[in-house]
């Protein structure tokens, strides 16, 4: 019983704290910070963090050439391409919306798994999927869903980052991590992100230097790409740990926390529609989430992490 209990207490402390990355990102872009910059040193701090936990577990990072498929497909899939939406939507969204739209990474992911063939169509778990689209529609369709001068269409360019993650969760589940950790998978595709990310940030005008001028957003960047790292690094465990179902369920803890995070740090209010979306979506989400134990292995280790947002 106490070895239940401990796990559910990491399942608190690690959906606590991934959602407390949603409001540290809305502080972090509050000096008007394009995506590509931000990305570029969250990734650095990935890296450098990363880098040390392999070391302290006694694993080193892989680097290696045939590898370079996979961690660019994790890189872009699950890092730089829906980074860049998800911090242009922060800069308009409050942090609340952001946590509600981060629940829908499950929903993109079965109809995305079923194209993929990793997973069979079962009529209940499809449900969830309107009840998902229910709850964007909550957010966008009624008008005092969203604050004055909110534009909708950043709920769907919101959307895009969750879409992108399930497809590198399903990616990664078909094509196997070719026998890496995950946490050397995801070492390798931030190192590789590295060479995408800091070539835009410079070409497009959006390279920053967050060491010149520490401030507020410039600490919440570093604080949310080393909690970021943490929470995956505690996340993978997890899953070895307790299966990939019960650590689904952090998927709950993150939305509830970003949300009251997002009231707390950032002082937001929410209207009455916003609440409704909120339920509307944790319903879907209890629907789409699998039910079956699966057992983590080597090949499927990152599509099983992954599934998180």
């Amino acid at each position: 019983m106490k070895g239940s209990l401990w796990l559910y207490l990491v399942l608190f402390v690690l959906g606590a704290g991934w959602g407390l990355t949603i409001p540290l990102a809305k502080i972090a872009v509050s000096t008007g910070y394009q995506p590509m910059g931000l990305i570029f040193w969250q990734l650095a701090v990935m890296v450098v963090f990363l880098g040390a936990v392999l070391l302290v577990i006694g694993k080193r990072p892989v680097i290696r050439l045939q590898y370079l498929r996979l961690f660019i497909m994790v890189s872009l899939l699950g890092a730089v391409l829906p980074d860049i939406f998800y911090y242009l939507s922060a800069i308009h969204l409050p942090g609340g919306i952001m946590s509600i739209l981060a629940s829908t990474t499950p929903m993109f992911s079965l109809p995305v798994a079923l194209l993929f063939r990793n997973e069979l169509f079962e009529p209940g778990r499809f449900v969830g999927l309107f009840f998902g689209f229910a709850g964007v529609v909550l957010l966008i369709g009624p008008e005092a869903s969203l604050p004055a001068g909110t534009a909708a269409f950043y709920v769907l360019i919101a959307l895009l980052a969750p879409a992108f993650y399930a497809t590198e969760g399903n990616l990664v589940m078909k094509w196997g991590t070719q026998g890496l950790d995950p946490i050397q998978v995801v070492f390798g595709a931030a190192f590789v992100g590295l060479f995408f990310s800091a070539p835009m940030a410079v070409l497009s005008g959006q390279w920053i230097n967050p060491l010149a001028n520490p401030g507020a957003p410039e600490i919440a960047l570093a604080i949310g790409a080393a909690l970021h790292a943490l929470v995956y690094a505690g996340y993978v465990w997890l899953v070895g740990r307790a299966g990939s179902v019960f650590a689904a369920q952090s998927a709950y803890i993150v939305t509830a926390c970003g949300v009251l995070s997002s009231m707390v740090m950032l002082s937001e209010s929410y209207s009455i529609w916003v609440w409704a979306a909120l339920g509307t979506m944790m319903v879907g989400m209890f629907l789409v989430q699998p039910r079956a134990a699966r057992v983590l292995v080597p090949a499927r280790a990152m599509g099983d992490s992954t599934s998180e947002p």
